[in-house]
């Protein structure tokens, strides 16, 4: 093995979990050459980890997307393709790509044609977390499943405007509210109640953040004007780096089924995970499974009429009303928990 291509465009989630596959083949394989296939926006988190070549795949460009990504393998043939994405549009890129061996998923998570486009598969695991099946991309290699290890360059300047935003005298409580599914979203009121919560219990500094897409900007305004106390609202204020490093220095973090709990996760923050729509032993903060609020089994029940073992793995319970079966005081008890386990703050 020379030259290995992976193909994982997106989401920011996924992509966290594709660092540690990155890592363990330099480390199992040194000198292989590595090729990421990734999207336009997961590139500006992760497109400057060493030792890695990164081809950026614009998927609103439509067919000029496809051409560009044939021009830039021709000439090329790799050794083997990870094809960790099974969406359709990602099957069509995984067809411009030249490799001798093609891992996919197994039959079981397959989709989208996605067998047309492997000749070799991962094996199936039931109810596996969505990073320990990626990690085991590198197992039809006869190489050995990637260990949980996160790696996320971030300059100095990263760190400058993280240290600007946080205090140095009590902890720090980031909310990241929004995930990419609204159904996935608590209330708004709900997030002032914990903050309040957290701010007048515990003494803790909140601050806000989220994309500069225009919900997201609402959401974050709705809680900060929901609130009793003061929040410090950066919404669409940082980039993806600098958010990284804000929660690489935070406290804790608490967010729903959404990418920057899992870049929390990957650089060793706590994440006080908000779960009812979908399941986090699927698709969690890994680091941070036992201080996830979970409501997912009796949402999957009220709306579905399924248990989570009578359910397909992954199954969603998107539904309205579903993220309201987390209560205040499930997510209040659980920063109560969190504390009483941390006594000290990361700032002493």
């Amino acid at each position: 093995m020379n030259s290995i291509c992976i193909l994982r465009l997106s989401a920011i989630g996924d992509v966290t979990h594709v660092i540690p596959v990155v890592l363990s083949l330099q480390e199992q394989l040194p000198g292989v050459k590595i090729t990421w296939v990734i999207g336009k926006i997961e590139a500006k988190l992760v497109g400057d980890l060493p030792g890695v070549e990164f081809i950026v795949f614009d998927k609103k460009a439509g067919r000029k997307g496809y051409a560009e990504l044939r021009r830039q393998m021709q000439g090329r043939k790799f050794d083997a393709l990870l094809h960790m994405q099974v969406a359709f549009r990602a099957n069509l890129a995984a067809a411009c790509i030249p490799a001798r061996i093609k891992i996919g998923y197994d039959k079981a998570r397959s989709k989208d044609l996605h067998s047309l486009f492997i000749n070799r598969r991962i094996k199936p695991v039931p109810q596996q977390h969505v990073r320990d099946c990626l990690a085991s991309f590198l197992e039809p290699l006869e190489l050995k499943a990637a260990p949980p290890r996160w790696q996320i360059p971030l300059s100095d300047s990263d760190h400058e405007f993280a240290s600007a935003q946080l205090a140095t005298d009590r902890r720090n409580l980031v909310i990241s509210p929004c995930a990419s599914h609204t159904l996935r979203n608590w209330p708004a009121e709900r997030y002032a109640q914990l903050a309040d919560h957290g701010v007048q219990k515990h003494g803790m500094k909140v601050i806000l953040v989220g994309s500069p897409a225009p919900f997201e900007a609402e959401y974050c305004a709705a809680i900060e004007a929901a609130m009793k106390e003061k929040a410090h609202n950066i919404c669409g204020k940082d980039t993806l780096k600098q958010l990284t490093a804000l929660m690489n220095h935070a406290d804790l973090v608490v967010a729903p089924d959404t990418g920057p709990a899992h870049i929390a996760s990957a650089v060793g923050t706590d994440v006080l995970g908000l779960f009812a729509a979908s399941n986090p032993y699927r698709s969690g903060p890994y680091n941070s499974l036992d201080w996830c609020v979970n409501r997912y089994p009796e949402a999957l029940e009220k709306f579905t009429g399924k248990t989570v073992e009578q359910a397909r793995w992954g199954a969603k319970a998107e539904f309205e009303g579903a993220m309201e079966m987390i209560t205040v005081a499930d997510a209040t008890g659980m920063l109560d928990r969190w504390i009483e386990a941390h006594p000290a703050p990361k700032s002493e």
